[in-house]
């Protein structure tokens, strides 16, 4: 099961003109931002990464102006870990749990989800929060995450195991955002 205290959001690499060519761009873009909310009325930190932003661009504002008091890391590397900057940066953070979102399903995301399953973090998956240019090759970035030892699951059956009660003034927030 996740945990608030244990877990934390990364978001890989959802970036200018390329963003703009996945799969279901739309319900993509609506589920990482309910994500992104739901994970700071959790009050859980989130990690975020761009690939070569001289050449791919910066994040689309949708994500960028939800993270406002924090800044992406910049990588070269598909997989975020092999990148100093970021495994610095997870590694202050001391969470056992990693929820991972973004583009491209195939490349970066399975890249970072295989690394970060190989040092021995749990990987989640937020299949409706990943997406490819093609919808094969987000299914195949999926399936090999899966055989890797990443978890799957979506925006709402995390935020809700999260949350874990369906009482109070946080779980009132989450049905607003998921709503």
């Amino acid at each position: 099961m996740l945990k608030r205290e244990n877990a934390l959001l990364l978001i890989v690499d959802v970036q200018g003109k390329l963003a703009h060519l996945m799969h279901e761009k739309e319900r993509l873009f609506d589920n990482l931002q309910k994500l992104i909310k739901g994970i700071q009325v959790l009050g859980m930190p989130v990690l975020w990464v761009e690939q070569n932003p001289i050449g791919l661009g910066p994040t689309i504002p949708e994500v960028a102006d939800l993270l406002p008091d924090s800044r992406p890391i910049d990588k070269m590397s598909f997989s975020s870990c092999r990148n100093d900057r970021f495994l610095q940066a997870l590694k202050a953070l001391d969470r056992s749990q990693v929820l991972i979102a973004g583009i491209e399903t195939h490349i970066c995301v399975y890249q970072t989800a295989v690394d970060l399953v190989k040092m021995g973090l749990e990987v989640q998956v937020m299949t409706d929060a990943v997406s490819s240019r093609t919808p094969e090759n987000k299914a195949i970035g999926l399936q090999r995450m899966r055989d890797a030892g990443a978890g799957w699951t979506s925006v709402e059956t995390a935020l809700f195991e999260l949350l874990g009660v369906a009482e109070g003034e946080t779980f009132k927030a989450l049905l607003k955002i998921v709503k």
